[in-house]
C-alpha cells in the first residue's frame, strides 16, 4: 500500500501542500491542465527557493496577466536555483496560465464553488474530493457562526486562489496514487492572525474547529503556519496523526511556505513509500508481529467520557481500543477498556488514559498476534469515491469492506442511507473483480 506521510512541523497551507507534491515527483502538466479545466482566470507560478538552508518548491497563485506582477516578481518567474539531490520532480521555471484573467475575486457561497468545480473537466474522483474539503470548510464556517452552511459566504476561501489550491490539491493527491494519507502532529504556530471578523490568537477559529482530533502543538513561533485551508486539506485525506509510519520510503518532497523564519525551515515535507504489508504481499506465511496490550477496570467513570476516550486514543495512533461490561467487586457493573497498540507506543497511551479517566491502574503486557496482507483500494459510486479495505491470505482475497468514514461522508453530503451507500460500493468492487 502506498503510502504519504506529511510532517508538519512548520504547519501546513494550500500551497505548501502543492509544492511537496511538485517536489515529489508530480509532473508539472498535472497542474497546468488542472488550472486550465477550473478556467477562473488563474495561472501558477512555480519556482525553487530556499527556506533555512533547505530547498524546496514554491508555488503562487496569480490572477491576471503577467504584466500585472510587480516588477521583482516577473523577475524571479525567470531565475530559480539549481533542483536539490533529493527530489525527482526535476521542477523547471514554468508558469501556469488559464484563459482569461480574472481581476475581481467575488466572495462565494458553497453551491456557486460547487458549480464551478463540476464543471471543470477533471476526474469525479478528484472532484468528489476538492468538494469535500470545501465542505469540510464551509462546515466549519457555519459551525462558527451558528448558521446554515448554505448561507456561508467563503470571504477568503472562496476567492481564486484557494479555489485553485484545493481542486489542485485534490488532483495531485490522487494522481500521485496514495491510498493512505497520513500526518504528524501539527506545529500551529502562535501569535495573532487578522480575520474576516476581527483579530484572533493563533490558530484561527476556522482552523482550530478544522483540527478537532489531531494532535497540535505550537514552537513558540510568532506566525500562522496552520491555514483553514491546509487544515481542510489534512483533515480530509488523513485519517491517522502519529509519528513516522513503517515504510520503505521511495522519495521525499518539501513544499514552501511564503517566509523564510530563521533557524525554522518553513517547509512541508512529504514521503512517499510503501507499507510493510506491501512488502509482505508474496509471501505465502501468514505475518507475525508484537503488540502491547493495556487493560483497566472502569466503574466510576462518566459514560460520557468513554466515546471521547476512544476517540482520543485512535488519534494519537492506537490501534484498536474497545470496551467490554464486566460485574466488578461488591457487584458493580463496570468497564473493561482495552487498548491495542505498538510497543513503542504502550507508555504515551497508557498517560493518556490516566490522565483521561479516572483508574489508578493499568495492566500492561505483550502479545503476539497475525494479521492478513491489507491494502486499500478506491472504487467510484455514483455519490463519489469509496476506499475498501481489502485482506489477503496466501496470496487470495479472504475479506472485504467499504471504508466506513467515506460511506458516511457520502451519505452524509448526499443524503443517502448509509446501507445504500455501502451496499452499492461493495456492488462497485465485485464489479472491478469479475471485470
Amino acid at each position: 500500500m502506498r503510502i504519504g506521510y506529511l510532517e508538519c512541523f512548520s504547519g501546513v497551507s494550500g500551497d505548501m501542500f502543492l509544492g511537496a507534491l511538485l517536489d515529489a515527483g508530480l509532473p508539472i502538466s498535472v497542474l497546468e491542465e488542472t488550472v486550465a479545466a477550473l478556467d477562473v482566470g488563474a495561472r501558477l507560478e512555480i519556482s525553487r527557493v530556499t527556506r533555512s538552508g533547505i530547498s524546496a518548491t514554491k508555488v503562487d497563485v496569480w490572477i491576471g496577466d503577467e504584466k500585472d506582477l510587480p516588477r521583482e516578481q516577473v523577475s524571479h518567474t525567470h531565475q530559480h536555483e539549481p533542483a536539490h539531490d533529493h527530489s525527482s520532480a526535476g521542477v523547471s521555471p514554468a508558469v501556469v496560465r488559464a484563459s482569461r484573467p480574472h481581476h475581481h475575486e467575488p466572495h462565494r457561497g458553497l453551491s456557486e464553488i460547487g458549480a464551478i468545480i463540476r464543471s471543470a473537466n477533471i476526474a469525479p474522483a478528484a472532484q468528489e474530493r476538492a468538494l469535500a474539503i470545501f465542505q469540510a470548510l464551509g462546515e466549519t464556517e457555519a459551525k462558527i457562526h451558528n448558521t446554515d452552511v448554505e448561507k456561508i459566504h467563503f470571504h477568503e476561501v472562496g476567492a481564486v486562489d484557494a479555489i485553485v489550491d484545493i481542486v489542485c490539491a485534490a488532483v495531485g493527491s490522487l494522481a500521485l496514487g496514495v491510498e493512505d494519507w497520513v500526518c504528524s502532529p501539527l506545529n500551529v504556530g502562535g501569535g495573532s492572525v487578522e480575520c474576516a471578523h476581527g483579530r484572533f490568537p493563533v490558530p484561527s477559529p476556522a482552523t482550530v474547529e478544522l483540527l478537532r482530533g489531531a494532535p497540535v502543538y505550537s514552537s513558540g513561533l510568532d506566525a500562522e503556519l496552520v491555514t483553514p485551508t491546509g487544515a481542510a486539506i489534512v483533515k480530509t485525506l488523513c485519517q491517522r496523526f502519529v509519528p513516522f509510519p513503517a515504510m520503505k520510503v521511495a522519495t521525499t518532497g518539501y513544499g514552501a511556505g511564503a517566509r523564510d523564519f530563521p533557524g525554522q525551515p518553513n517547509v512541508l515535507r512529504l514521503t512517499l513509500g510503501d507499507s510493510a504489508e506491501t512488502q509482505l504481499a508474496a509471501s505465502t506465511e501468514i505475518p507475525e508481529d508484537t503488540i502491547a496490550v493495556l487493560e483497566a477496570n472502569l466503574d466510576d467513570l462518566n459514560p460520557q467520557v468513554f466515546g471521547y476516550v476512544m476517540e482520543r486514543l485512535l488519534v494519537e495512533g492506537a490501534l484498536d481500543a474497545f470496551c467490554t461490561p464486566v460485574q466488578m467487586k461488591k457487584n458493580r457493573p463496570g468497564m473493561l477498556l482495552t487498548v491495542l497498540a505498538r510497543p513503542e507506543d504502550a507508555t504515551r497511551l497508557s498517560k493518556l488514559v490516566f490522565g483521561e479517566t479516572t483508574t489508578l491502574g493499568i495492566r500492561m503486557r505483550q502479545e503476539r498476534r497475525q494479521t492478513l496482507v491489507r491494502r486499500s483500494i478506491s472504487v467510484q459510486t455514483q455519490w463519489g469515491e469509496v476506499r475498501m479495505k481489502v485482506a489477503n491470505l496466501n496470496g487470495s482475497i479472504a475479506n472485504y469492506a467499504p471504508e466506513y468514514e467515506d460511506c458516511r461522508r457520502i451519505a452524509d453530503q448526499h443524503r443517502v442511507p448509509l446501507k445504500q451507500v455501502m451496499q452499492e460500493a461493495t456492488r462497485r468492487y465485485l464489479e472491478s473483480q469479475n471485470g
